[in-house]
């Protein structure tokens, strides 16, 4: 795919949506850790729903400290790995009030330092708390950057390194929403919807999906 086509699938993307964030409802950088925390093998919809209950109760990390991993787990028992994701929070606001004075690091090297924060997790932290340009290559990313032939890679790393690449710069730091929201609503894993995608014309991506017969 040509540097044109890229600049036009963003301006589009962008043009129709042209503030786009996390779907995951939060408050603070340590909500949101929280929330990217739980999402991992969950829906974003299962996580609001937990944290509608807890943050209202405990949404910083002494007070989640102070539930411990019991009353974490009750929280959030409707969500997937639940018991090792509440002994992952609790460890990582113990490690946050000893190491960080309570605060969500803004630095990568010391996000992938928390219990269950892995790449991908530090960069929607750096990206969506703090502002910086990251990519976090999801599921709905990986399909979409190699099906429309955007930013092919054989990984997850591969396709972060082509975006970082070829995304135009001033598109980079909404990038992955974008991308994220379009993998999840129109380009689907299994079928992706290309009878109404805004993109299409610019896709590489063969065959197209017709519309479904009603």
């Amino acid at each position: 795919m040509n540097a044109n086509k890229r600049r036009a699938i963003f301006e589009t993307l962008s043009s129709l949506n042209p503030h786009p964030t996390t779907e995951l409802e939060y408050s603070s950088p340590f909500e949101l850790l929280i929330a990217v925390l739980l999402s991992a093998q969950a829906t974003d919809v299962s996580v609001n729903k937990a944290m509608r209950r807890m943050f209202p109760v405990a949404n910083t990390p002494a007070m989640v400290l102070a539930l411990g991993e019991e009353g974490v787990a009750d929280y959030i028992r409707t969500i997937g790995l639940y018991r090792t994701k509440a002994k992952n929070v609790i460890a990582t606001c113990r490690i946050l009030i000893d190491q960080y004075g309570g605060e969500v690091p803004d630095d990568r090297e010391a996000l992938e330092s928390l219990p269950g924060v892995g790449r991908k997790t530090a960069n929607v932290i750096l990206n969506t708390a703090f502002g910086h340009p990251t990519i976090a290559v999801d599921t709905h990313i990986f399909r979409v950057a190699n099906r429309t032939g955007l930013a092919p890679g054989k990984d997850v790393r591969a396709v972060e390194t082509a975006l970082e690449k070829f995304v135009p710069k001033e598109y980079l730091h909404d990038a992955h929403h974008w991308l994220i929201l379009h993998g999840r609503y129109v380009c689907k894993a299994r079928t992706p919807e290309c009878w109404h995608c805004a993109i299409e014309p610019l896709c590489e991506y063969r065959p197209k999906t017709p519309a479904p017969v009603l």
